[in-house]
């Protein structure tokens, strides 16, 4: 058994959608179960349907219509006879839709957005599911909301295992071809939930996990996974082998490369992941599984960039002992700052953040009422894993360096 997860960029239209059909034609379609994304950017355009429907606003009526708008032109495109049973699938998929903004009674963001935005992944597959097996690619349609079974958290849900490897034995058929949704599973009372960030390739993992498959496959519009990213660095190299452990520590550090939630599931079992291009489908790609860190053997460098470096001193001197930290830990909980770098000395405490909720004023206003607080916004943070030192001095040559920390394999440096 294997497992294939395609991503919105791979479906993102009418062409996309008779690629993927040629990726399976060249890789077969027996013993397959096939894990897919909503189309395109779709997820971002079902969020603005969610905040229109929950403040109210006029404009609900225009973003959802664009949503179906979306769709029907992709259907069109691909089954140009009206009478065929695609269209009218769709069309209870988005009477359903409508028929939940009637019905609803909760005002919870993450219970609606979950309600709402599964609509992408449900239509997506099902278009696909008609496509496939009108070009003779025959295949079975699967709610993975039948198969993967959370908990009540909304938008963040953790999985039953036992009962979702029940299910998943249950429902999936061995040697045949399976089309099933990424990023939806559903709680005890049948509701729907979601699996947070990189939910699909998540997804992939936990059929993979449950099914003992031989492998798991991640397709997308690059060749596999680089050492840097192409559109800041020249001459990148495309990684060949990641270990698990590695791509661990490089996820952790910022890199987008598959997150670690998905990694964890497949390391259990030693279920190897490929990283392939789906408009080359016969390249190599990159490979994580067990084994060495990584091949070829390389400095890879990720970047994060708008970062905020805070520099805390206590207000009389004393030791920054583990009390304060603990109080700064807290504050940087409760204001939601992703912490990508931490630095202390005897008297002083340093930290590199993520403002991605714009709470940095009100952050940095609790703090002072404890500790001389310096802070530096829009800074980069560079990290490099298996560096070398001449990579650490072109850095230093070609940036303004505030704070640079250093280990055995890996080195950071905050830049202006």
């Amino acid at each position: 058994m294997r497992v294939f997860k395609f991503g919105g960029a791979s479906v993102k239209d009418a062409e996309s959608i008779k690629n993927l059909s040629r990726v399976l034609e060249t890789t077969g379609v027996e013993n397959l179960v096939v894990v897919v994304s909503a189309m395109g950017k779709m997820t971002n355009a079902l969020e603005k349907v969610v905040s229109d429907y929950l403040t109210k606003s006029p404009e609900l009526k225009a973003s959802l219509a664009y949503v179906i708008d979306y769709h029907y032109q992709i259907v069109q495109a691909l089954f140009p006879e009206k009478s065929h049973p695609v269209y009218e699938e769709i069309q209870e998929f988005f009477e359903e839709l409508k028929s939940f903004f009637e019905l609803n009674k909760s005002n919870s963001h993450s219970y609606v957005y979950d309600q709402v935005v599964c609509y992408g992944e449900l239509i997506s597959t099902k278009i696909i599911s008609q496509f496939l097996n009108h070009h003779n690619l025959k295949n079975t349609w699967l709610d993975s909301r039948e198969c993967i079974k959370t908990d009540n958290n909304y938008r963040d849900a953790g999985v039953d295992w036992s009962l979702t490897q029940a299910q998943i034995k249950s429902k999936i058929e061995h040697r045949a071809l399976t089309i099933t949704q990424g990023f939806l599973g559903s709680n005890e009372n049948n509701f729907t939930t979601t699996l947070g960030r990189e939910g699909s390739d998540y997804s992939a993992a936990i059929f993979a996990y449950c099914l003992g498959a031989e492998s798991v496959t991640i397709w997308k519009d690059v060749p596999g996974v680089l050492n840097a990213d192409p559109r800041v660095f020249q001459n990148t190299e495309l990684l060949r082998k990641i270990s698990y452990r590695e791509a661990i520590e490089m996820a952790f550090y910022g890199a987008s490369v598959i997150h670690p939630k998905t990694l964890q599931p497949l390391q259990r079992k030693e279920i190897p992941l490929f990283v392939k291009s789906f408009l080359k489908p016969l390249e190599q790609g990159t490979c994580v599984t067990k084994g060495k860190d990584l091949e070829p053997s390389v400095s890879c460098y990720i970047v994060k960039n708008e970062q905020v470096l805070i520099s805390l001193s206590s207000l009389d001197f004393s030791f920054m002992m583990e009390d304060n930290i603990g109080e700064v830990f807290k504050l940087l909980h409760d204001f939601k700052m992703k912490v990508n770098l931490i630095q202390n000395s005897a008297i002083s405490f340093t930290v590199v953040v993520d403002n991605k909720y714009k709470k940095l004023e009100e952050l940095i206003s609790k703090l002072k009422s404890n500790f001389k607080v310096r802070f530096n916004e829009n800074v980069t943070l560079f990290t490099i894993r298996h560096f070398r030192e001449r990579d650490v001095f072109e850095m230093e040559k070609n940036y303004q360096v505030l704070l640079k920390q250093q280990s055995r394999d890996t080195v950071q440096l905050v830049v202006k």
